[in-house]
């Protein structure tokens, strides 16, 4: 059945993405699904986002990515519009994935965390 306002921000390469469009399935869900990188959020999409997941804007970002170094990121001066500026910019540095129900949002890290909000 299709997931009414079921979106995930999605990365075919990320085993905890494709491990929370498993559960999702598995529940019956056929989520929206959302190439972030190819298609990356807005600013206020972002922040919406990572607020009502209830995260910092730091624990949204992937700090592995070579362009978390290349970029200074972890430069504890730099403010949060900063850093989602450089997360719009560059989405691969955007920690997935961000799963959306009517229920809320939540970083499926690990993936079974999509079961808080079905």
């Amino acid at each position: 059945m299709a997931a009414r306002g079921v979106v995930i921000w999605h990365r075919p390469t990320c085993s905890k993405s494709r491990g929370a469009l498993a559960l999702l399935r598995e529940a019956g869900l056929e989520p929206r699904i959302v190439d972030y990188v190819a298609q990356p959020p807005t600013l206020a999409e972002l922040r919406q986002a990572i607020a009502c997941a209830g995260l910092t804007v730091r624990d949204a970002l992937r700090k592995g990515e070579p362009e978390y170094a290349a970029l200074g990121l972890g430069d504890p001066a730099l403010d949060d519009d900063a850093l989602l500026r450089a997360m719009v910019a560059h989405p691969r540095l955007i920690e997935r994935p961000f799963v959306f129900t009517a229920k809320g949002v939540r970083l499926c890290r690990p993936p079974e965390r999509v079961r808080e909000i079905l």
